[in-house]
């Protein structure tokens, strides 16, 4: 697989939608939550959070989207949101290019990117911890989950 990282656009938020819902079944079962707020997003939030100028990148094996991830910029704060990779690719590093290269497109001024995922998501607790991210809180979630916020600054 050769998997280039590129912007995605509102064009994009058919196949964004559909990965991330694919993705986040996982997490729904997990914690048997299946109002997760992925996973009843619809179709025209998605659209709107692509083209509200925030920064957003899809990874694609030739045409085809296998991931993407996104953001919220709030001053010298940037969320990492929605990071997701189709079931078929995960553990193949799709993910972890794109934690990074959106991370390197805070914008100026950004001086901490942050995100968080639930508390009994040890392997997703892994991955961010060896990409660099420090667990400094948790909290509930809007439907009651338990989760771990992380935070790396940018250098």
């Amino acid at each position: 697989m050769n998997v280039h990282i590129g912007p995605i656009t509102p064009e994009h938020a058919g196949e964004v939608l559909t990965i991330q819902r694919a993705a986040y079944l996982q997490e729904a079962r997990r914690y048997g939550a299946w109002d997760l707020p992925p996973l009843v997003e619809t179709l025209k939030q998605v659209r709107a959070h692509l083209g509200d100028g925030t920064p957003s990148l899809g990874a694609f094996d030739g045409t085809r989207l296998v991931g993407s991830v996104r953001s919220r910029v709030d001053g010298e704060r940037m969320e990492v949101a929605r990071l997701c990779v189709a079931p078929d690719v995960q553990g193949g590093g799709v993910g972890r290019k794109l934690l990074h290269m959106i991370s390197a497109k805070a914008p100026a001024g950004v001086r901490v990117v942050w995100l968080f995922t639930g508390a009994e998501s040890e392997d997703n607790l892994r991955f961010y911890e060896s990409a660099g991210f420090v667990r400094v809180s948790e909290h509930l979630d809007a439907v009651g989950i338990r989760c771990v916020t992380l935070e790396q600054e940018v250098v």
